[in-house]
């Protein structure tokens, strides 16, 4: 059996969910979900998920911390590695009107160097990567130097396509949505200390 860790890009799927599918698939078992994606002779040894803490609506980030909490809970090998939103000001080129919106920063970055720190330690034979951002490609190339023998996949959130990422790697397939449908968490997870989470009803 040969050593898979997955590295999820939390936001860059959470957008194609939303574009292709709404909001039904939001309640993702992400261990269940990487594991249905090896070949019979892959094992999943870890699931690295990248993110960060909302900074929209309290009620959002409600939904996200039950989220989380369902995810630990569930699942015995993800890691939930958070990175930030950067405020920034935005300009209507129409009416010249601005407010405040929030930029989520670190992401790529923080996944491209777990990518190069894993192929370093040799932590896997096959790197899974679930995003469809270009910006990992250098990340990639140096996994090729540093680990010649691993192979790097991409998994393509539904609506995302990189043509960069995908002639980057060694194979690359989007996401089918029977993958997903497999892959809810239950509606209720009890968590290790008896607390219990629910999917938020808007997740359905």
């Amino acid at each position: 059996m040969t050593d898979v860790v997955a590295y999820v890009d939390g936001f860059n799927l959470y957008n194609g969910l939303r574009k292709k599918h709404g909001r039904r698939y939001l309640w993702l078992d992400l261990e269940a979900l990487c594991a249905s994606l090896l070949l019979s002779d892959q094992r999943l040894s870890a699931v690295r998920y990248f993110t960060a803490t909302v900074r929209r609506k309290p009620a959002s980030l409600r939904r996200q911390q039950a989220y989380w909490y369902a995810l630990e809970a569930q699942c015995r090998r993800i890691t939930i590695e958070l990175g930030r939103f950067q405020q920034k000001s935005v300009t209507c080129r129409s009416c010249r009107n601005t407010w405040l919106s929030y930029e989520e920063k670190e992401t790529d970055v923080a996944i491209a160097v777990g990518l190069v720190e894993d192929a370093a330690s040799r932590r896997f034979d096959t790197a899974l990567v679930v995003s469809a951002d270009g910006d990992l490609c250098p990340a990639v190339r140096a996994v090729q130097r540093i680990h010649p023998s691993a192979k790097v996949v991409a998994a393509f959130p539904p609506a995302r396509r990189s043509d960069e990422l995908r002639n980057a790697v060694d194979a690359s397939f989007t996401i089918a949505e029977r993958k997903l449908q497999r892959a809810l968490l239950p509606d209720k997870v009890v968590g290790p200390g008896g607390k219990v989470v629910a999917r938020p009803g808007r997740w359905r």
